[in-house]
């Protein structure tokens, strides 16, 4: 039984069955306003919880992982379907009642909605239905003995949608590499040359400006250029990551299981077909 303290914490829970396997979240939790005993809860099932379905919370225990209930994930997922409105009609405790086989008297109201208007349920015993979910006795479902001759055929449905996951990531990561460049310089260098010229009435002042004979010198300064090699960083490109979206398609298989009617029996019929 749920403490009265815990029924926020139950409210927005995953709630698992008595294998330990998901059954789904918690929806909204039903107390019985003379006492605020928390009696039902309603679990979103189905694809993508699409669903709702009504399990007691008799022999549930609230952990840190969720709510542990004590019935299998299929058999509360196979329960009566009831609106989720704040309130339990008689009728939707009736039902609820006879397919979990329990016993109780009370009114329940939703506690987590922040109320709603009360019901009663009168006193009722349904001992021929037992938790496995068999039916023992007449009314349990539609075309049941109780009930008028039609029968009411039902099948399931795929419901597809899309979830996004995380694939991957992607980054991008700048890094140095050094690597040689060739690259020809044209340099020029100065080289002496030795140039005769004989005498001649042009030149023959110059010639004859100096002694007769004397030791003399001349010096010639030689020049060169060298290669200086110097290195600038310059940005080049700007370089970004970018997302597009691929749209394709990708094909779902499901198993579905439907009901078919058919006539049993030696009567003589016109115009019937199998569903």
């Amino acid at each position: 039984m749920i403490d009265t303290s815990s029924i926020d914490s139950v409210i927005g829970s995953t709630a698992y069955d008595s294998s330990g396997d998901k059954i789904g979240k918690v929806g909204q939790v039903y107390v019985d306003p003379d006492d605020g005993r928390a009696l039902w809860a309603s679990v979103n099932t189905g694809f993508f919880g699409t669903s709702e379905s009504f399990v007691p919370l008799e022999d549930a225990s609230l952990g840190t992982d969720g709510l542990r209930v004590g019935y299998e994930k299929d058999f509360v997922k196979d329960a009566p379907r009831v609106d989720v409105d704040g309130e339990l009609s008689p009728a939707d405790q009736d039902a609820l009642y006879e397919y979990y086989g329990m016993t109780g008297t009370g009114s329940y109201t939703s506690g987590g909605t922040g109320g709603g208007t009360d019901t009663t349920r009168t006193e009722a015993s349904h001992t021929d239905t037992d938790r496995s979910g068999g039916v023992g006795g007449p009314g349990q479902d539609t075309s049941g003995p109780n009930t008028d001759s039609a029968m009411t055929r039902s099948e399931e449905q795929l419901n597809v949608g899309t979830q996004k996951v995380q694939t991957g990531k992607a980054r991008l990561r700048k890094y140095v590499v050094t690597e040689q460049q060739n690259v020809t310089v044209p340099v020029q260098r100065e080289e002496v040359r030795l140039e005769r010229e004989p005498i001649t009435d042009a030149n023959v002042g110059d010639a004859l400006s100096g002694p007769d004979l004397s030791d003399e010198e001349h010096e010639v300064t030689l020049t060169e250029e060298r290669v200086v090699v110097d290195k600038e960083t310059v940005p080049v490109e700007r370089v970004r990551l970018d997302k597009e979206t691929v749209t394709e398609q990708q094909n779902v298989t499901e198993d579905v299981r439907h009901e078919e009617i058919e006539l049993d029996g030696d009567a003589t019929t016109r115009g019937t077909d199998r569903l």
